[in-house]
Parts: C-alpha cells; structure tokens; sequence
C-alpha cells in the first residue's frame, strides 16, 4: 500500500517515530508522501525524507489555514525549494473556522495552482467549505492540463461528479470511509471508479475505525483499504493493487 498523505514528521511522533515507519513497513505500506504545512515544517519534514530516502517523498507548498498577510513572501521563499519535490501539496482553500484571509487563500492557491502547472507536478488540494472557489481556481488555472488529488474527500455525489470532470485528479480516500454514519461508502461506489481512488491517513488526524480516536498512522491504512474491499466488492489485494497504480501514477514514480 502507498499512504499518499502522510504527515509523519510532526512532533505527534517525537517518542516513536521510527517506531511508526516500522509498524507501517510490516502492515505492507511500502511508500509516504508527506504534504507540506508551512515554513516551520520544512526542516522537520526534510530531515525524515533525507533519513529515509527510499520510502518518504516530500512535497512543498503552504497550508491555507497558514496563509496570512505574508503569504506571498511565503510562496517567494518557497518556490525554489520545489525542485525534488514529489508535488505542490498541502494546498487549497478552508473557510471552515476562519475565513478572515479569504481573498489572500485565493489568491495563494492560484500561484500554486500555477507553479503545478510550470513544474509539471501533481497538485495535493485541501478543501473544506470552499468547494465552488476551489474549482473556480481549478478552471482558471489550467485544471484539465493538471493531475493532482482531492485530499481527504468526503463529499456528495455531486462533489465527486465535479471532481471526476478533471481526468487527471483523484480522491483521497483515508479514515473518513470507515465511520459508523459515513455516507461515502454510497458515494464511492456510485461516482468513483477504485482507479481514481488512492488510499491516505493524513496521519495523526483522522483515525479509521477500530482506531478511531487515536492518535492515526499509517499502519492503519489497513483499515481503510479493507473498508474499500467492502465497498467495492473486490479482495483487499485487489484494492492495494489498483490503489497503487494510481499513485504511481499520480506521482510518476
């Protein structure tokens, strides 16, 4: 399996992070995509790539609950530090809790946006109440050129259409899949091929059932591809192996 969204290298495994990679590498998780949250987050997300080279892929960009005033110098300092980066991730929109930097979230997710684009890397899209801006931004910037995911999807139907039209993106499937009142289930199977499906923790948050208020890690994708299995009516190697394909691919590794 192949967590595509991963935030390991946060403080939440200080005590035992080789520990985590240990228990994810023997549950059959053969690769981590780490998405970027801010400038605080590079040295720690660097340092655990360049400790395992061969497992943990970095990506670069900055988190919309982190885009401030400052938000271009942000993106100034940034762009450079794209080049061996697996994708421009985690961005996007969120004005779920705050959208006092509403027009400057806009406006950062247009540049990276952009610099997906120029790079020629996939874009990893957080998205939370900002749905119609979010494809707004798509539309205007090269959305049917761009491959990328939808991070943490746990949409409608209607959602999942719109997510579909871009040939190019997937849907991030992770915990949510799991939970007792989930309609994603009935979502996935009536919109979403399995091969625009890649698995993801967005470990610490957002544990699948039986593990569902713990701190998360990607060992537990276990759960989520066994839950797909279900939902797809196929074996959970059938799953993985699709899954995985589609990563490889989304990444181009």
């Amino acid at each position: 399996m192949i967590d595509t969204h991963a935030h390991l290298y946060e403080p939440d495994y200080d005590d035992d992070r080789e520990e985590t990679l240990q228990r994810a590498l023997g549950a059959g998780v053969t690769r981590f995509y780490l998405p970027n949250i801010n400038e605080e987050s590079i040295p720690r997300m660097m340092a655990l790539t360049e400790r395992h080279p061969e497992t943990c892929f970095p990506m670069m960009g900055l988190h919309p609950e982190d885009v401030k005033s400052d938000w271009a110098q942000v993106l100034d300092r940034m762009e450079p530090q794209l080049q061996g980066k697996a994708a421009v991730g985690e961005v996007g929109l969120d004005f779920y809790w705050d959208d006092t930097f509403r027009k400057e979230q806009i406006e950062a997710f247009r540049r990276q946006t952009e610099w997906a684009f120029h790079y020629g890397l996939p874009l990893v899209i957080h998205q939370r109440k900002a749905e119609n801006e979010a494809h707004e931004v798509l539309r205007s910037c090269h959305g049917t050129e761009l491959r990328g995911v939808f991070h943490c999807f746990s949409g409608s139907v209607e959602s999942a259409r719109r997510v579909m039209a871009y040939e190019g993106f997937f849907v991030g499937i992770g915990g949510i899949v799991t939970f007792k009142n989930a309609k994603l289930g009935e979502v996935l199977r009536a919109v979403v091929p399995l091969e625009r499906v890649v698995l993801e923790t967005d470990c610490p948050y957002l544990a699948p059932v039986p593990h569902r208020g713990e701190r998360n890690e990607s060992s537990f994708l276990t759960s989520v591809c066994g839950k797909l299995a279900e939902i797809y009516n196929l074996s959970p190697g059938e799953v993985e192996k699709v899954t995985d394909d589609n990563a490889r691919r989304l990444f181009g590794a």
